[in-house]
């Protein structure tokens, strides 16, 4: 696999204890923005997913002085965030539907096993549990008429929609281990993608022609993530990565022949942002700090990305760019 960078020479900075290496970046990310603070009374925040028009986000965030994940969403002009789950349970993974009009998102706010503990203090690590009873909900904008489309013990989760809408994907462990499904948008006629034992697959989106899959799995070493490409109809599998690195949140431009992963190859204090390029091979790196840097997504456009860093200092919160094409992609 070929690495293709672009040397300009280095003009670091210092935030705080944080190096952060602005004309590395400024290739591709211009205009960098933290759009979430501890100020909207966020613990930490990120897995940011823009709305089909642009002009609003999708994201999780920990309630200041709580334990679990909430869904939120937040107009880009405003910046007042409103949170759309139920404050109950934990929640993971919000999307937008296609048209504008509604969302997904993970909770386990119906759990039997839920048990309210808002005396622990949150964790500064970005995590997820495969949480017992996490069910997928589609719901309008503003959180209301909230419909179940899963069932059972299981974890369900990291959901997304196809390009049309017909379709949602998303992982779960009801077989026993963690693999991918695909159903109707209503819940109805689920069929497995992935079908492998005692190993994790997870962290599925669509590609924007609906035609492939991106996901992450673990096969050979456990928690070690590489990425993986399958046919809509579960054909002709690929493996996209193969290194001694963690790689996973893969992310589609829509071009449809990039993604935007996040890898532990500058160590696991310092994940990065990367972009690859699935017919070539080549990847070109995004962020260029010592801190973590992670999940990204692009605009419907693809001229914004937002993604999660701790460059702001302290827990992770959401970051937005203006995005440029490197050369050659």
């Amino acid at each position: 696999m070929k690495i293709f960078i672009l040397a300009l020479g280095l003009s670091s900075f210092l935030w705080g204890n944080i190096t952060i290496d602005s004309i590395q970046e400024d290739h591709c990310l211009q205009n960098i923005e933290q759009v979430t603070f501890p100020s909207m009374e966020f613990d930490k925040a990120g897995e940011a997913y823009f709305s089909p028009d642009g002009t609003s986000i999708i994201f999780q965030a920990v309630p200041a002085g709580q334990k679990n994940y909430q869904i939120y969403t937040m107009d880009l002009k405003t910046r007042s965030p409103v949170m759309v789950s139920t404050g109950k349970g934990k929640c993971t993974c919000g999307f937008y539907h296609p048209d504008g009009k509604g969302i997904i998102f993970a909770s386990s706010h119906e759990s039997p096993l839920l048990k309210e503990k808002i005396d622990e203090p949150p964790s500064q690590k970005y995590v997820w549990d495969l949480t017992p009873y996490m069910q997928i909900y589609a719901a309008e904008l503003d959180g209301s008429s909230l419909k179940c489309l899963t069932s059972g013990p299981a974890y369900h989760a990291e959901c997304g929609y196809s390009p049309d809408g017909k379709h949602i994907v998303y992982a779960s462990n009801e077989s026993g281990s963690m693999n991918i499904y695909i159903c109707d948008a209503d819940g109805s006629n689920i069929r497995s993608l992935t079908r492998t034992d005692e190993c994790y697959n997870g962290g599925p989106f669509f590609s924007p022609d609906g035609e492939r899959v991106i996901f992450r799995a673990d096969r050979e070493n456990k928690d070690l993530l590489q990425l993986y490409l399958i046919n809509f109809n579960g054909t002709e599998e690929k493996q996209l990565t193969n290194n001694e690195h963690v790689n996973w949140a893969p992310f589609w431009h829509p071009n449809n022949k990039l993604i935007a992963y996040t890898t532990s190859k500058h160590g696991h204090k310092a994940y990065q942002i990367y972009i690859l390029n699935i017919e070539t091979s080549e990847e070109y790196r995004l962020t260029y700090s010592s801190t973590f840097e992670g999940l990204p997504s692009f605009s419907r456009d693809g001229k914004k990305i937002a993604w999660t860093s701790r460059r702001g200092g302290g827990a992770p919160q959401i970051f937005i760019a203006d995005f440029t094409l490197p050369e050659k992609n």
